[in-house]
């Protein structure tokens, strides 16, 4: 099984990629994690804002890999405990299906990537910038990998 964190947005601050790099080494032999950064749509003065959610979204189903297991990351979805997590993490490895966790741009994603999504995740109700987000995902499915290998890294 395998994962990929598909994220709207470029060029990622130096803090951010090293501690997203950190814990791809960390997840490498209990989940591989591939970063796939999405060129945003274009904004700004006199450009339409659903062009380019409809863009990304595009590009985001274009970078799903077959048959996956699809958790967009969204305000409204699911929350779960590190606990919760974890069980999720089993539960998604015994279906034997690669995992693919989505960012979407500013606006959110778009209505197809929503639509095609097995599951909606939240990490919570504060609004992160999506950089820090992807460290987040990142750490916490390292956490949840870490606690069905009964590894001391989390200490609830």
């Amino acid at each position: 099984m395998k994962a990929k964190l598909i994220a709207t947005g470029e060029r990622a601050p130096g803090w951010v990629a090293q501690g997203f790099a950190e814990y791809q080494k960390r997840l490498s032999h209990w989940l591989p994690l591939e970063l796939v950064e999405i060129e945003p749509g274009l904004r700004g003065k006199g450009r339409d804002a659903q062009r380019a959610i409809d863009d990304e979204g595009r590009r985001v189903l274009a970078a799903l890999p077959k048959n996956a297991h699809v958790v967009a990351l969204e305000v409204t979805g699911r929350a779960y405990t590190s606990e919760q997590l974890a069980q999720r993490l089993e539960h998604w490895r015994g279906q034997g299906r690669d995992l693919a966790f989505l960012i979407g741009g500013p606006e959110g994603h778009a209505a197809e990537v929503l639509a095609m999504a097995n599951e909606t995740w939240s990490l919570g109700p504060l609004t992160l910038p999506h950089m820090l987000a992807r460290l987040l995902v990142a750490e916490q499915v390292y956490r949840a990998a870490a606690m069905l290998a009964n590894h001391p890294y989390h200490r609830a």
